[in-house]
């Protein structure tokens, strides 16, 4: 229209929404986005260069400062990823234990994105809620592993040692109080009108859409595709476990909101019938005193809580990878954003970014 002029803003690289240094420009003809572009890459470390520079026991710390809100998920893709070029086969006792780490980890990363996606939004409580049920995985983090956010959980071959009873014993008692911490979630918000007015219909992407943008994880679950690595390629313990894929319908951020609420619930279910199954045994197999895989390639990933995390490895038979690329699903996820948030208001463009859920940890590597 004559007279008018676009209007180009960033948000970012340091906005409290965007949850890290990820810097959005956003151009705008009035309220609508007509256009948006990341601007990525403030948390660069060359963690892959520096995968190929070092032993592969070595590599296992630097995968938890990826997604450092799951770390035992980071851990578990890398060591079952150089298992598989090895061939190992883990102990039972390790692989039930493994899978119940990792579905703490996904609780804790989803009840830290629940926390601060409702504080984007405005509502308060659910954020002091959340972090209250966070805290008790974290300490049952440090009762096995001896660290709470950066927790190194894994070892090539199964784990370091085996948990201690008290971290089975407060295992159980997580497990029956949460379904019920749940439900005071969805009290709050699953019918609040204020949250329906700024969750529904917004950020909306087809399973058509999603899939040509090769979206993982809630993001594409909250759009009908029920795709899911536990389920799809089973690993760790998970083809012995029941448990349900929630989808979505509309594919929108109230859709995702549902999505990674019932997955709490899933993980809850998987953790308690790891407690009821854990078998004795072992934690480790047979490991050499040097990691030196068979030359040759292998491509492995896991359902992180933000969706496909994987590792392609190329092994030339010495100590060091010859080479290392990750599949980080919070990079691949980010570049839906653009088709989220073009044709809607500047107003949701919070909403939406929470909804991603991203970690500029493992996004920029």
């Amino acid at each position: 229209m004559p007279g008018t002029e676009e209007l180009i803003i960033n948000m970012g690289p340091q906005h409290p929404s965007t949850h890290g240094v990820l810097r959005v420009i956003l151009r705008l003809d009035g309220e609508t986005v007509t256009d948006c572009d990341c601007d990525i890459g403030y948390l660069h470390r060359g963690t892959e260069k520096i995968g190929e520079n070092i032993t592969y026991t070595m590599f296992i710390p630097y995968t938890d400062r990826l997604d450092y809100i799951a770390a035992p998920s980071s851990n578990l893709a890398w060591v079952t990823a150089v298992e598989k070029l090895f061939g190992w086969e883990i102990p039972m006792r390790a692989h039930y234990i493994r899978t119940m780490v990792a579905e703490f980890s996904r609780i804790s990363s989803h009840l830290l994105w629940l926390a601060t996606h409702a504080l984007d939004i405005g509502a308060m409580t659910v954020f002091l809620w959340c972090f209250r049920e966070r805290e008790m995985v974290l300490d049952l983090f440090e009762q096995a592993f001896g660290a709470r956010l950066t927790v190194n959980a894994f070892r090539l071959g199964g784990l370091y040692q085996d948990v201690p009873q008290k971290f089975l014993d407060l295992s159980q008692e997580f497990v029956d109080l949460f379904p019920a911490r749940i439900g005071d979630y969805e009290t709050l918000l699953t019918d609040n009108r204020i949250w329906l007015q700024r969750t529904r219909g917004v950020g909306v992407i087809s399973a058509d859409d999603a899939i040509d943008l090769s979206l993982t994880g809630p993001i594409i679950r909250g759009s009908g595709v029920r795709w899911d690595i536990r389920r799809a390629q089973p690993y760790a313990a998970y083809p012995y476990l029941d448990f349900v894929v929630p989808v979505g319908e509309n594919g929108d951020v109230y859709d995702r909101y549902l999505v990674r609420v019932e997955e709490m619930r899933q993980s809850n279910r998987i953790i308690q019938q790891c407690l009821a199954q854990l078998p004795k045994g072992p934690v480790s197999c047979k490991v050499p005193r040097t990691i030196k895989p068979p030359a040759g390639e292998v491509y492995h990933s896991i359902e992180n809580p933000k969706g496909e995390f994987g590792f392609y490895l190329v092994s030339d038979g010495s100590e060091t990878p010859y080479r290392v690329r990750i599949r980080p699903p919070s990079f691949v996820n980010l570049s839906g954003l653009k088709k989220l948030v073009m044709g809607g208001l500047v107003a949701d463009v919070v909403a939406i970014i929470g909804s991603i859920d991203i970690v500029l940890g493992e996004c920029d590597r």
